[in-house]
């Protein structure tokens, strides 16, 4: 499968500049994955500013 990075950008909420891997999904979710987090995309906009990526953040703000 190929990236289609124009694509992603149009739905990516990232705010974090810079952000190098914005629009190529396969590449931010191994890293947040990596570091116990989950990308912005799995937040809504007001959370995802905080860039708290928490696994327990995501907990909090969905139950």
């Amino acid at each position: 499968m190929e990236c289609n990075k124009p694509e992603n950008l149009k739905k990516c909420n990232c705010t974090y500049e810079p952000c190098e891997r914005k629009g190529l999904c396969c590449e931010c979710v191994r890293y947040h994955l990596s570091r116990n987090e989950l990308p912005a995309c799995c937040f809504p906009d007001d959370a995802e500013k905080t860039f708290d990526r928490s696994i327990a953040k995501f907990i909090e703000i969905n139950s």
